[in-house]
């Protein structure tokens, strides 16, 4: 199992495959390298790096206190370290954007380029509170079965999702135990998260703006919660050259297997040659 040791002595989880140009995924707040399972078949060859952030799949549990983005991001520094890259593009979902924007920003020798898969500078603060009323929570399905048919009749704003996704999502992010089924991440990441909410002053359009001097592209579900149609277009017309698609039928978030998706990451890595 691929992994690299962080500063503070924690075991990181990663995949490195493919050779090219390198693209590193960097996922959800709760979730891991799997998020981009179903992007993988669809890209061109390159070489595709994912990482588990830090209390998430595979990686070592390092208590609350560390489950923050600045920490993070340094996890991310450490890893391209690891592999002797100088730099790299990332292709950041929700949380995942937000740590490529503060790279963007703080360590831009390092970033060729960004995608923002459904988040951006401001956060709704609708679907701020359904992230806070699920994190760290067992689930109450005991079977993947019970838990999809639970995701399908929960996820509003998704229509037309492949058969057996819903079912794919289960596995990849609840673990079956004898007690029914489990997260598959440290449940203190509840305890940072709310304190960040709590703590969260301003905006983030200082990084976002850092960012408009290399290739960027914008991914957003049309029925997003999280990141808003009048926040997408403040950062078109911020940043003009900013590749954008709108994905109909998803919400938060795009599976990234969607024709509008996949025309704006090839249209990024186009970007790159």
């Amino acid at each position: 199992m691929p992994t690299f040791t962080a500063a503070d002595g924690a075991s990181l989880h990663f995949t490195d495959e493919g050779h090219g140009i390198p693209l590193l995924c960097l996922a959800g707040l709760t979730r891991n390298g799997s998020d981009f399972d179903y992007l993988a078949p669809h890209l061109p060859p390159l070489r595709l790096i994912r990482l588990d952030y830090r209390g998430r799949g595979k990686s070592d549990w390092t208590g609350a206190e560390t489950y923050a983005v600045p920490q993070e991001a340094n996890d991310v520094l450490a890893l391209l370290d690891h592999l002797q890259l100088e730099s790299t593009a990332i292709l950041g979902t929700s949380r995942g954007g937000i740590i490529g924007m503060f790279l963007g920003a703080t360590a831009p020798h390092r970033v060729r380029g960004l995608v923002l898969n459904d988040v951006g500078p401001v956060l709704d603060p609708l679907g701020l509170q359904r992230i806070r009323d699920y994190i760290g929570q067992r689930p109450q399905a005991r079977s993947h079965a019970e838990a999809a048919i639970a995701l399908e009749r929960f996820a509003e704003g998704f229509v037309n999702v492949p058969p057996g996704r819903w079912m794919d999502e289960a596995k990849r992010h609840f673990i079956a135990t004898e007690q029914g089924l489990d997260i598959n991440y440290d449940p203190a990441l509840r305890q940072s998260f709310l304190k960040a909410l709590d703590a969260q002053e301003g905006d983030l359009w200082p990084l976002f703006k850092k960012c408009c001097d290399r290739p960027l592209a914008l991914i957003r579900g049309a029925n997003s919660d999280l990141l808003t149609q009048s926040v997408a277009d403040e950062m078109l017309e911020r940043c003009p050259a900013m590749i954008y698609e709108e994905v109909p039928d998803r919400a938060h978030i795009p599976f990234l297997d969607e024709p509008e998706s996949l025309r704006a990451i090839n249209r990024f890595l186009g970007l790159l040659i």
